[in-house]
């Protein structure tokens, strides 16, 4: 019989499988590393399950205990399978930006997950760094992982993943091209591949946000360039340990925006269903198609599953929002199609300017047309009440006639979105559509930028 004794056995021997219409302008052979093979749908479960056992070799991490770690959730599902096969408890400490699926999925295999905002310095106390090794001081027999500094990850990767990679390439690899987050793969697989030929070039992918490609270039740890992206697994405002840059011959950096849209090719060009940094990889690919020539072998690595982004890369009203769906809008009703079946929100003339306010903050809005039985007389928006407030502190018991502006204008459903956007002016927020039935609805100017691919 042919059988593992545990789930862990399963790790590892991932498929390499050969890209086509997704690479089809790269003049090579460009192969993927398929990590969602593993039991955990990624690469994290190899240097997962080689931490907890170098951890345990070496008394840090003792029978019955806790393990704590800061994750952005594929990490924390490797150490998940170890924590239930070998029984420790765990506790994922992650960043809200991170997607609901992985947050679920980490909460269903039994670790207790504590989420922490993203746009905070790495040494602020609400950071998923700082809250891991807070967590880890306060927990009685608890073992911190610290995936960015604990060389095991990068150990792994440079026992396992490297080795795969060498032999089912029969050593022809020419290029290794991986997103780069905590650095463990590509430093563990850089520096096998290399040992094995040092002409074998080494890239890394980042993100606009992270610091990576400049202090590579420059060895300058630049904090202006530290700033909140959506991509997610890849990038750092830190230099985790495990990043070996000497190991790697260079960077590209790729856009959110051009990650969420790679992510989504590569399922529906190649059938393989992966995650967000995959996208990223493949872009960075393009990006960098000058430097493969014919005969060249490229492995590029596919860290985790798209079953962990169905609500973000793939969903539509997700990439919709964010101005990643490369949609043809050139009229006004293109710009209010999504939501033309929502409440026009007005305020009438002999409301108090309170009802305005109160209005503004239920439906999160900045700017109301006033009417009256005639139809649009006039509009309020929240500069011009906070300029007549800051006037006379009476002003919310006024009624809005007394403090209204001109009435927005109205355009028809069919007219040009650049004519649309001619009507927006200092003194005018907001232009109305007129929906032929009655009815009105509204465009913004955040309506407009949101449009502008």
């Amino acid at each position: 019989m042919d059988f593992s004794n545990t789930i862990l056995e399963t790790i590892g021997n991932t498929p390499l499988v050969k890209l086509n219409k997704v690479v089809a302008e790269i003049d090579a052979l460009v192969l993927a590393k398929v990590e969602t093979f593993n039991p955990g749908n990624s690469v994290k479960d190899r240097m997962a399950v080689k931490m907890v056992e170098d951890a345990e070799a070496d008394g840090r991490l003792k029978p019955g205990g806790t393990i704590i770690e800061g994750t952005s959730g594929n990490t924390g599902m490797g150490l998940a399978l170890v924590a239930i096969i070998k029984g420790y408890k765990l506790i994922c400490v992650m960043s809200d930006k991170q997607s609901k699926e992985k947050m679920d999925i980490l909460r269903a295999v039994g670790a207790k997950v504590v989420v922490c905002p993203t746009d905070v310095e790495p040494t602020d106390p609400r950071s998923y760094y700082s809250v891991s090794k807070r967590l880890a001081e306060e927990t009685p027999n608890s073992w911190y992982v610290n995936q960015y500094d604990n060389l095991s990850n990068t150990l792994a990767h440079y026992e396992q993943t490297g080795p795969e990679i060498w032999k089912q390439t029969d050593g022809k690899i020419t290029h290794f091209v991986v997103g780069v987050g905590t650095g463990g793969t590509i430093s563990g697989v850089g520096k096998y591949l290399k040992e094995k030929n040092p002409n074998i070039k080494i890239w890394g992918i980042d993100t606009y946000g992270s610091v990576f490609k400049k202090y590579h270039e420059t060895g300058i740890f630049d904090e202006n360039e530290i700033y909140s992206y959506i991509t997610e697994g890849i990038g750092e405002d830190i230099l985790p340990k495990n990043v070996d840059f000497s190991l790697i011959d260079g960077f590209t950096k790729v856009t959110d925006k051009d990650a969420a849209v790679y992510t989504r090719k590569i399922a529906l060009e190649e059938a393989i269903f992966v995650g967000n940094s995959a996208g990223a990889c493949i872009k960075g690919l393009l990006q960098l198609k000058e430097h493969f020539k014919p005969d060249d072998v490229v492995v590029v690595l596919f860290h985790d599953s798209g079953s962990r982004y169905v609500g973000k890369m793939f969903n539509d009203d997700w990439m919709r929002e964010r101005g990643f769906l490369d949609e043809n809008v050139t009229k006004a009703e293109d710009v209010i199609k999504d939501h033309i079946d929502k409440e026009l929100i007005v305020v009438r003339t002999e409301e108090l300017v309170s009802h305005a306010i109160e209005r503004m903050r239920k439906y999160k809005i900045s700017q109301i047309p006033v009417v009256d039985i005639t139809g649009f007389v006039g509009s309020v928006d929240e500069t011009d009440l906070f300029r007549s407030y800051v006037a006379d502190k009476n002003v919310a018991e006024k009624p809005i006639k007394e403090v209204m502006g001109k009435p927005f204008p109205i355009v028809q459903l069919g007219t040009p979105i650049e004519e649309v956007s001619k009507l927006f002016t200092k003194e005018n927020d907001a232009v109305l559509v007129d929906l032929k039935n009655g009815h009105h609805h509204i465009i913004t100017k955040y309506d407009i930028i949101g449009s502008i691919k």
